[in-house]
């Protein structure tokens, strides 16, 4: 079993928001593998594909983005497993929209997201994949509460396949194949 964890804000007034790329790239997941999540345990959503031969649940917190650590240790406790089988995907406003980076752990960046998932498991040392939502001009708040322009939504469409395909990688290969084949610039970089 794999866990991947897509931090969002819950509710219909943040779909399509730029912080919650986490759960839009679950929903990728979920429509390639034909699965719709709905199962509400974890202080989340929770939907269970098979990538290979690999169970994946795919968690998304209902507790908002500056809580999306009690959703994270909560399944990681319940299936007892390791923070390598453990996969975090957020959005980052220092990479420009689209872009991908893989890491096997890190600091927060200043994303309260990965800072409460991160004082849950008590260490920054689990893999991330960070999607690109470009920098704010002026205040962070409002830029990822914000919904993407027009020319923005055809970056990110094309980034969230990318970012299921890392994920895919990631379950399937791990962690250095996700990050040789991913961190690259995307076609059209």
């Amino acid at each position: 079993m794999k866990i991947v964890l897509g931090i969002g804000n819950p509710g219909a007034e943040y779909r399509g928001t730029r912080h919650n790329v986490g759960h839009m790239v679950l929903d990728v997941l979920s429509r390639r593998f034909g699965v719709k999540s709905g199962r509400s345990r974890f202080r989340a959503v929770t939907a269970e594909i098979t990538v290979g031969e690999q169970k994946v649940l795919l968690v998304k917190p209902v507790t908002y983005v500056n809580l999306s650590g009690f959703a994270a240790v909560a399944a990681l406790t319940y299936y007892d497993l390791d923070l390598e089988d453990f996969l975090v995907v957020c959005d980052d406003m220092n990479l420009p929209p689209g872009r991908i980076r893989v890491r096997k752990g890190g600091s927060s960046g200043g994303h309260n997201g990965l800072k409460s998932v991160a004082d849950a498991v008590h260490t920054e040392d689990f893999p991330r994949l960070r999607v690109g939502i470009g920098t704010p001009a002026r205040d962070g708040v409002d830029h990822v509460l914000g919904r993407f322009s027009k020319d923005e939504t055809v970056v990110i469409k094309q980034a969230l396949e990318h970012a299921a395909d890392t994920v895919e990688t990631w379950v399937t290969e791990g962690i250095k194949p996700a990050m040789n084949t991913f961190n690259a610039p995307q076609t059209g970089d």
